[in-house]
């Protein structure tokens, strides 16, 4: 500014290079809105200007004030060079604009411009951001030869996908990967609940020498929490210990949230309590995590205190509290919480907060009440929020309503199995065999089955996964023996099983 202010004094601020200049200072400083006052004053500017005032809009994330300056450009006579292009499309990739990035393909195949290797990328780069992965794919196919950049964002377009498999085709056809690549595949596996490939790519990626950053260990730990290996989250938490990341706050944040998904809400909150500096998302990590283990009264505790010290709570903090509640039968604790999230803090309930309040009335067998939130609310209610209702009235075996939940919840996804599976139950138990006949039918012409319970211990080192009523277990002869041993010692101390909500889905029952 000093130097703006002596260019001025000299004479030298009418100049259209050292306007030009100017106006890429302010942007590379992030000042866009002086750089854009500078522009706007220019009575010269060339192709050159054009490019640092549109690229300066997209290096501060203000991708949709990109567009309008294009058309600006186009307007006053200025024709756009590869460089521009590039710029617009990488600001159309990164806001999501699949509309505008496929005007600006038809303006270059219209102007039967030379598309070289870089624009081709950039294309193809644009597309997989937006999703558009069939465009993508034939842009890419043509693409000789294929470069690191196109690469990488056809993998991490296939991942957000949660087409790993795409994705990880075109990563093993990499000659050259760099630590992007390898983040992009990484966080695909972590993102597509794939995480045991997600870390054994980690350690692949250790052997060739790649040294991760904070974005690879945020996947690798989501990976981890994902898995719920509590030997896999302690080597995790070593690494991160020993090359430099322990002081990183996402990756603290990361940390908390793996370990209470790996069960252990000690080294949870003893991640918690070592940490420098906390934000928003740190407590809400740490309240969640309490909530997710039954501990209402820590989640509660830690809440009042977040307060205190001046932390102000966010939508997703209360989600955790409201969890918290539910599952503790905490009712008019969880109202008072609800009307203080709106009055004090005014922030909007959205579905999430819904679906805990039907939740906490409903476990509570509330069901009118419940029935009342999903009646008032002024969002259209959820498939979530239906489904919450549902196993309320499938628990307390209020039939009627459960059958009008179940009914709403098939309104809007057609193929839910557990609506499809209670609503056969209810039938049944009021020995409608016709209507059950129908749901079954229904269920077997849509391909619709009960999804098995799936469960993962690690032992040795080594993961073992368990379906219901699986036998593919190595060692399943041994383990349904002593599951036989321990149900006959409890039914000797008097245990009788509750057969009231077991789900009639197996033809042998």
């Amino acid at each position: 500014m000093e130097i703006h202010g002596l260019a001025s004094k000299l004479g030298f601020d009418t100049d259209p290079f050292v306007q030009t200049a100017l106006v890429g200072m302010y942007a590379a400083c992030g000042r866009i809105l002086e750089a854009r006052m500078l522009f706007d004053k220019m009575s010269q500017r060339d192709i050159v200007t054009w490019n640092i005032m549109i690229d300066g809009y997209c290096q501060s994330g203000l991708f949709d004030d990109v567009l309008p300056l294009f058309e600006d450009m186009k307007a006053s006579g200025v024709e756009p060079d590869e460089i521009i292009l590039c710029t617009i499309l990488s600001a159309c990739g990164r806001s999501g604009n699949l509309t505008y990035g496929k005007v600006i393909h038809e303006f270059i195949t219209e102007k039967n411009m030379l598309v070289d290797p870089h624009l081709q990328s950039t294309l193809v780069s644009m597309y997989a951001s937006c999703g558009s992965m069939d465009m993508a794919q034939n842009l890419f196919d043509k693409l000789a030869p294929k470069n690191v950049v196109a690469s990488t964002a056809m993998v991490s377009g296939y991942s957000k996908l949660r087409q790993v498999e795409s994705a990880r085709l075109i990563f093993n056809q990499m000659a050259v990967k760099d630590l992007v690549c390898w983040s992009a595949m990484i966080s695909g596996y972590a993102e597509s609940d794939w995480p045991q490939e997600a870390l054994k790519l980690f350690h692949e990626m250790q052997v060739s020498g790649i040294k991760p950053d904070q974005v690879t260990m945020l996947s690798v730990v989501s990976a981890c929490a994902h898995l719920g290996a509590l030997d896999q989250a302690k080597w995790i938490h070593m690494y991160v210990d020993n090359n430099g990341f322990g002081e990183a706050l996402p990756v603290n944040n990361a940390l908390v949230d793996m370990y209470a998904k790996c069960g252990s809400l000690e080294r949870a909150r003893d991640v918690f309590n070592r940490m420098h500096k906390k934000n928003v998302i740190s407590w809400t990590s740490m309240i969640s995590s309490f909530a997710t283990h039954g501990d209402a009264s820590n989640a509660l505790k830690l809440f009042h205190q977040m307060k205190t010290e001046n932390i102000k709570p966010n939508w997703v903090t209360f989600v955790g509290v409201l969890y918290a509640c539910s599952h503790a039968g905490l009712v008019e604790e969880g109202q008072k919480i609800f009307a203080s999230m709106v009055n004090e803090y005014n922030i909007m309930p959205k579905h999430e907060h819904y679906g805990c309040m039907v939740d906490l009335f409903g476990r509570a067998n509330l069901l009118r009440e419940a029935l009342e939130v999903v009646e008032k609310m002024p969002l259209a209610p959820n498939v979530v929020i239906w489904g919450s209702l549902m196993a309320a009235c499938r628990i307390h075996g209020e039939f009627e309503l459960g059958e009008f939940a179940a009914k709403r919840l098939l309104e809007l996804d057609p193929n839910h199995d557990g609506a499809h599976v209670l609503l056969s139950n209810i039938y049944a138990k009021e020995r409608r065999w016709g209507d059950v006949g129908e749901v079954r039918k229904l269920m077997k012409h849509r391909g619709i089955y009960k999804e098995r319970g799936c469960s993962r211990i690690t032992f040795n080192n080594e993961i073992h996964e368990f379906l219901m009523a699986d036998r593919n277990h190595k060692q399943a002869d041994e383990i349904y023996t002593k599951l036989d041993e321990v149900v006959d010692e409890l039914k000797l101390v008097g245990y009788v099983p509750n057969t009231r909500c077991v789900l009639i889905d197996l033809e042998d029952d």
